[in-house]
């Protein structure tokens, strides 16, 4: 009896839901009919005219012509890139807007549509790379692994392929190659470009790892400490992470972060034009960073509390995301020629 009470409860509740989706959706539809007829303009025109370049415009560019009861509309967020210009003008047509009288909006579309089909297209490419698995056999996945070697550690040679030497910079056994299931090649083109385009800053990470310091402990933190709790303090020692295992970890961070979308507001804000691989590197770098600062300034007591500062550090990033304006401008030399190119 109560089962079939609480069915029909679920079915009244999905039917209040149809019908407010369907009701919500007629009437943003009237909404935006009597906003254009009020100001002239279509709403991908109010978006541009109204809102500054950027991941703002762009997003709602986006939402707008998914949302568009046009297919035309619908498709044009997923053409190819060479089709970008005629897609421009198919939407201006299909507008009826005259490009002679609003040049400037054929343009900020273009923008905006480079970005998202951009997007799309990266997020392709970075997924080929994850299902990717190392394989030891080919001469080209045996030279990268080699050359993060040479970049972490240019005055220690490497004594074989298959050695102890491997876990100094953070793998966990003597071939390196079985750490990389899970993100495949992914993880590796990340490490390398880490250690080769900022190498100071890679090395000192990876230094830290080995041989953490405490964060600096400030007066009011240092009044909360009893004495017996101080003198523990004193003597704990400071807990290390392993470099390569931890790079592969954040590559998996940064790749849910893309997928998912939340790195749109990042790459709207600093790619003009189509986000590439080179800026989800970058990406990469900045979250190396910042996760070893975040490791060190949440001093946990084992490695084992690894998974809740991780994820801690992930709803961070989350966060910061969550702004239309943020960008996550890494403090790299290698990042210089990508920020605001």
């Amino acid at each position: 009896m109560k089962s079939s009470v609480l069915n029909v409860e679920q079915k009244a509740r999905m039917f209040i839901q149809v019908c407010l989706y369907f009701y919500c959706k007629f009437l943003w539809r009237c909404l935006k009919f009597v906003v254009r007829k009020l100001t002239g303009r279509c709403e991908l025109q109010r978006i541009c005219y109204n809102t500054k370049p950027g991941a703002a415009r762009t997003m709602k560019i986006e939402a707008s012509l998914k949302g568009s009861k046009s297919k035309r509309l619908q498709t044009s967020v997923s053409v190819h890139p060479d089709a970008i210009e005629k897609t421009i003008d198919d939407i201006m047509e299909l507008k009826k807007i005259n490009p002679d009288i609003n040049p400037q909006l054929g343009v900020s579309l273009q923008a905006c549509l480079l970005q998202i089909v951009g997007y799309r297209n990266l997020v392709v490419e970075v997924e080929k790379l994850r299902r990717e698995p190392y394989d030891s056999e080919n001469p080209q996945h045996e030279e990268m692994l080699l050359k993060l070697w040479k970049c972490l550690k240019p005055n220690s040679p490497l004594k074989a392929r298959i050695s102890k030497q491997w876990c100094e910079i953070g793998f966990q056994g003597d071939d390196p190659k079985t750490d990389f299931r899970g993100m495949g090649l992914l993880g590796l083109y990340n490490l390398v470009y880490f250690a080769e385009w900022d190498t100071e800053v890679a090395q000192q990470v990876l230094s830290d790892s080995l041989q953490p310091k405490y964060r600096e402990v400030s007066k009011k933190e240092l009044s909360q400490f009893s004495k017996a709790e101080w003198e523990k303090k004193k003597f704990d020692k400071a807990i290390g992470y392993s470099f390569a295992i931890v790079g592969i970890n954040i590559t998996d961070l940064a790749y849910n972060l893309l997928v998912s979308g939340a790195l749109k507001t990042h790459f709207y804000n600093v790619a003009p034009e189509a986000p590439t691989l080179t800026h989800f590197q970058q990406t990469f770098c900045y979250l190396m960073h910042e996760f070893h600062k975040f490791w060190v300034e949440e001093d946990p007591l084992d490695i084992m509390e690894f998974n809740r500062v991780r994820e801690k550090f992930h709803k961070r990033i989350l966060k910061q995301l969550q702004n239309p304006e943020m960008a996550l401008c890494p403090h790299f030399a290698a990042s210089e020629s990508l920020i605001n190119m």
